[in-house]
């Protein structure tokens, strides 16, 4: 297959087989707030508002480049918060503002 027709036909996350750096395997634990997105990731297919499989298309329409920046967890809040404007479940002002909300908080316990 040609440069061109690979580049078309692979999608963001479909790396298999590019040169990259090498993995890091070291287990580490979750931090709270990826604990936190696994249990919205399983809340929200649960309800049938984002299935797995729309979770795994929201990272993909990321982009190469973005999902290059974020970390595993990174990605699926981003792809959560797209797909929920998409559906006019959320909007980017909605979550600002809840954003700030926990930002102040957090400010006041630390």
């Amino acid at each position: 297959m040609s440069d061109t027709r690979d580049f078309v036909r692979r999608l963001p996350n479909d790396i298999g087989g590019l040169a990259a750096d090498r993995i890091d395997r070291v287990e580490h634990a979750l931090q709270p707030w990826e604990k936190r997105c696994h249990a919205l990731a399983d809340v929200l297919d649960y309800h049938k508002i984002i299935s797995t499989e729309a979770k795994r298309r929201g990272v993909e329409a990321l982009g190469s480049e973005v999902i290059g920046k974020l970390s595993y967890y990174e990605r699926w809040i981003v792809a959560f918060a797209n797909i929920l404007f998409q559906q006019q479940i959320l909007t980017p002002v909605d979550l600002a503002r809840k954003m700030a909300e926990v930002g102040a908080r957090w400010e006041t316990h630390a």
